[in-house]
């Protein structure tokens, strides 16, 4: 009877163990659906993919907007999409079946996919990469760093240049504070709702927004350095 029972609950643990996946698949297909930004990484060329839920004989349904043929050329053998691998993978594919490109999770709702030759794409929700590139535009232009007296030390331009690795580059303007000419940033970028200046020698300043619209420096201190938009 012991035996028996602990076949049962073998049996019933197995099938636990082998059914996972295909939760985590009606999952992702689940979490999929709707409109979704597929672009470069410098979202220099955009396109607009909706996903659907309804069946097709190699997957699901999609509709891409009309641009997208001219902004990235390879949509053009785009005609369905589905989850592969252990649940993990979103595949834009042919008609035929066959992977156009995949892509799997690097953050929540932001999916990475590569095309040998071309390089990387992203796969974002249409709303939140939207909502990135308002807060992006509004980043560009000329600022000031402050200290808490108001009194500001430096000048800098951010700019939407690439810079590589989801970056952009920055300028500082003539006759800043030593401790800022020295740490000299060359690039800029947005990420979790902070802005990070970087060297050229690999050193980082952290902003956060505070309630009063500016930029302040983190970890705060009893001077803290401020980044206010030029008007």
């Amino acid at each position: 009877m012991q035996l028996a029972r602990f076949s049962v609950a073998l049996v019933l643990l197995l099938a636990g163990r082998l059914s996972a996946p295909a939760q985590d698949a009606s999952t992702l297909k689940k979490d999929m659906i709707g409109q979704w930004e597929l672009a470069t990484t410098d979202r220099s060329k955009t396109c607009v993919v909706t996903l659907k839920g309804d069946a097709t004989p190699q997957g699901f349904k999609l509709d891409l907007e009309p641009a997208c043929a001219a902004a990235l050329p390879f949509t053009k053998d785009i005609a369905a999409w589905s989850i592969k691998g252990l649940g993990d993978i979103v595949r834009l594919q042919s008609a035929g079946g066959e992977a156009v490109i995949d892509f799997t999770e690097v953050e929540s709702g932001i999916f990475e996919g590569l095309r040998t030759n071309e390089g990387v794409y992203i796969l974002q929700n249409l709303a939140a990469a939207r909502s990135l590139a308002k807060s992006m535009d509004q980043m560009i232009g000329d600022w000031s760093m402050v200290r808490s007296n108001g009194q500001a030390i430096c000048g800098l331009t951010l700019t939407n240049t690439d810079g590589g690795n989801d970056s952009f580059q920055v300028f500082l303007k003539p006759k800043c504070d030593p401790a800022v000419a020295a740490f000299n940033p060359t690039l800029w970028r947005l990420d979790h709702g902070q802005m990070t200046l970087m060297s050229a020698k690999g050193q980082i300043w952290q902003f956060e927004a505070d309630d009063n619209a500016q930029w302040r420096r983190i970890p705060d201190s009893a001077d803290p350095l401020i980044m206010l938009r030029d008007q």
